[in-house]
């Protein structure tokens, strides 16, 4: 019984000591060179990385890394971007950059926005295998999104902090094409504060 309790309390001083850390970083400029190692805050034990690219009108890559208390691993697609993460669950698993998105057509089609329009339609890459629609919000601002999706996104549709309303379907163009009027800015600016934010 005393040896039982003594190992006890030795795992116990020894796993007192560690806390769950990851990488942090906000690479605006498409570089997170100056990476962090970050302790994450109680009930916060998963390591995420996430690339996204501006793919229309202005060049732009933004990467960035921290602790969230859940995520996924997969690819989101929109007719103005491109958003690649990977999400793991050891300590400081984030050291390595979300890849880009694939650029490869999987033959799945699905609408999509551009600021002006949600008739668009976009062609799915890699592992998107469904198409989503879903309110992006800012301060007091609302724009609909719609693209291509992993499913992998669509199961854990509730960790990403300024989206909400997510509807996934399967099939091409299940996502309907509904006119909206917010401007690209607006659109551009919301994905880039969850970057940041996140």
């Amino acid at each position: 019984m005393d040896l039982q309790i003594s190992v006890f309390l030795l795992f116990v001083l020894f796993t007192a000591g560690h806390s769950f850390s990851c990488y942090e970083c906000s690479g605006v400029l498409g570089s997170c060179a100056g990476q962090t190692v970050e302790t994450c805050p109680s009930g916060f034990s998963k390591c995420l990385s996430v690339t996204t690219r501006l793919i229309e009108g202005v060049s732009l890559k933004t990467k960035a890394k921290g602790c969230v208390a859940d995520c996924a691993s997969g690819s989101m697609s929109q007719s103005l971007s491109q958003l690649s993460s990977v999400c793991c669950d050891t300590d400081q698993c984030n050291a390595q950059d979300a890849p880009d998105a694939s650029n490869v057509p999987n033959g799945k089609t699905c609408y999509s926005c551009d600021g002006k329009s949600c008739s668009n339609i976009v062609s799915c890459s890699g592992s998107e295998d469904r198409c989503f629609k879903a309110k992006v919000s800012y301060k007091e601002l609302t724009a609909d999104i719609k693209g291509c999706v992993s499913t992998s996104i669509c199961n854990g549709q509730n960790l990403i902090p300024s989206v909400s309303e997510v509807l996934c379907c399967e099939g091409n163009l299940c996502n309907s094409a509904k006119s909206v009027t917010q401007s690209f800015l607006f659109l551009c600016g919301s994905l880039l504060s969850f970057i940041l934010l996140h």
